[in-house]
């Protein structure tokens, strides 16, 4: 067995132990330690917090250090605070002990298969990466993020798209459908295998193989001119609307007088025959002698000439099938248009769930705050579907993959309804508090973690993982098709000064040669930047 790397102390209970840190190289903050109980065996703990003191190098020492003045130095301490995780029993669940630590206690590392075990990290199958400091695979139960939902929060530029696109693909791996409501044409590149220069490191580091995935399809509500990358156009029927589709359409911003012009119109039509499209509605109430037509009118006419209403709409057989991807790219697509097609289309798809006539899949909303916002930030047409979705989608079979970054502005119906959250750095106050909010018995410690994480590494919280923990997001199989546009500098020709001979006795300055040195970049930086594009 490896060393010790610290002995308990003073006060002990069964929840949290403080232990003085012998080996300074051998425990860090979030590590996973161990320690023997009498009646529990061994138990698992992680490192929350450590300090280093010294008595006798106090403030009148620091100030005569700081003059110049030598002052001898006594050997100073490192104090460890550590959280109890608990140990698995016969029946395999996690307990804590009943009875406190004994001060004097040996701290050891953990090892694997304690930490394996006592957390639950291999249940289902989802990789979704290492956990942090250690080679250990962190996995999450696919079913569970289907009927349990899933959010991803973090600000920008920590890797959000990228660890989206990687549970995407964890679903594709076993046929589970997708539809992706893909506002920036970001995950178009899941066809497209990975090409990074370095691909072969990070994949044998990971335990991956580099693929593009081709049974993905990228549909555009737009046309094919707008979108040239897309595969086929969206299209959703825009035939014999009844007048609560065409209001839905519409936004619902209407006013009764203005909704009872529609009902009107579409009865009048309905009178003649019962074929009819959205320009018959838009003529019938021009005909009208109400001035309120001209309101309803100047809303109805943009619908009326929209390019993804059509006669023959795109079969919601097709958008969410088994082992399927479809990618709704809302690449150059008014925002406000984005919100009536997500809003329609995800209300036909979960009735046709209800119904039994597409299986059960997950829906990815990127940029969920623009379609789900909190109520108070601002109205949008598809909120409602998203919260219905949200509550009752998994007693259905219909998961939410829910991204943002900005956790604040999101509708806490539905972040509230997310088992699994994937939470990566954030520093903005009021997303704190939101995610916070959004989690319960989270300490001041891991609050504090969630402010400092570095790009890459994501807070996993899932139900089948006892407590919140640190994952380093493995590299993709796919290509990543978020990374920022970079802004060249442009070359300023730049007029050489006529130099002067120098003396023969004078030599260059080895500063000079300094200056022009490319700084280094850091190991952490590099890797970042290798998976997931310089932001």
């Amino acid at each position: 067995m490896i060393g010790s790397v610290g002995v308990i102390f003073g006060e002990t209970g069964s929840h949290e132990i403080k232990f003085a840190v012998s080996d300074p190289a051998g425990v860090r903050r979030t590590d996973y330690v161990k320690v023997w109980h009498a009646t529990d065996g061994w138990v698992l703990c992680q490192v929350l917090s450590m300090t280093r003191s010294s008595d006798g190098f106090g403030l009148a020492e620091a100030i005569s250090e700081g003059t110049g003045h030598s002052v001898q130095k006594n050997a100073d301490r490192i104090v460890a605070k550590a959280i109890v995780i608990g140990a698995r029993d016969v029946q395999g669940l996690l307990r804590t002990p009943k009875t406190p630590f004994c001060p004097g206690d040996r701290v050891y590392p953990a090892d694997s298969e304690l930490i394996t075990g006592t957390l639950g990290l291999t249940q289902g199958g989802a990789y979704i990466g290492l956990l942090d400091g250690t080679n250990l695979q962190v996995m999450v139960d696919r079913n569970k993020l289907v009927q349990k939902h899933c959010s991803i929060l973090a600000m920008t530029g920590s890797g959000k798209s990228y660890t989206a696109a990687v549970i995407m693909e964890e679903m594709l791996e076993k046929e589970i459908p997708l539809l992706i409501i893909d506002p920036h044409g970001e995950y178009a590149s899941l066809k497209q295998a990975n090409d990074d220069c370095d691909i072969e490191e990070l994949c044998q580091r990971f335990g991956v193989e580099a693929r593009g995935y081709d049974n993905v399809t990228i549909y555009t509500p737009a046309n094919l001119k707008v979108n040239d990358y897309a595969d086929k156009v969206l299209r959703l029927n825009g035939r014999n609307l009844k007048p609560g589709e065409i209001i839905d359409y519409m936004g619902g911003d209407l006013s009764a007088s203005e909704i009872g012009l529609i009902y009107e119109a579409v009865g009048e039509i309905r009178n003649d025959r019962m074929n009819y499209t959205l320009a018959d509605v838009l003529r019938e109430i021009g005909s009208m002698k109400s001035n309120m037509k001209w309101a309803v009118i100047n809303k109805l006419e943009p619908l009326a000439t929209a390019e993804f209403l059509a006669d023959k709409p795109t079969p919601l057989e097709e958008l969410f099938a088994k082992g399927r991807a479809a990618i709704i790219d809302m690449k150059g697509v008014n925002p406000d248009v984005q919100q009536v097609i997500v809003a329609r289309l995800l209300s036909m798809l979960f009735e046709a769930r209800k119904a039994g006539t597409v299986p059960a899949g997950i829906v990815v909303v990127e940029e969920a705050h623009n379609f789900c916002p909190e109520r108070g930030f601002q109205k949008t047409t598809s909120s409602d579907v998203l919260r219905t979705i949200a509550s009752e989608g998994r007693k259905f079979g219909m998961g939410l993959l829910i991204v943002s970054q900005r956790p604040a502005k999101v509708d806490k119906n539905v972040l509230s309804q997310c088992s699994t959250q994937v939470i990566m750095r954030v520093t903005n106050p009021n997303d704190l508090k939101a995610i916070t909010k959004s989690l319960e018995g989270i300490s001041s410690e891991l609050e504090e973690e969630i402010k400092r994480l570095p790009p890459g590494v994501a807070l996993l919280v899932n139900p089948d993982i006892p407590m919140p923990v640190m994952v380093q997001v493995r590299v993709r199989r796919s290509r990543h098709g978020g990374l920022s546009a970079e802004v060249s500098e442009e070359e300023v020709p730049i007029e050489e000064p006529v130099e002067e001979p120098a003396p023969a006795q004078e030599k260059p300055e080895a500063a000079a040669v300094l200056v022009e040195q490319p700084p280094k970049k850091s190991i952490t930086e590099s890797l970042f930047h290798r998976m997931f594009g310089k932001r």
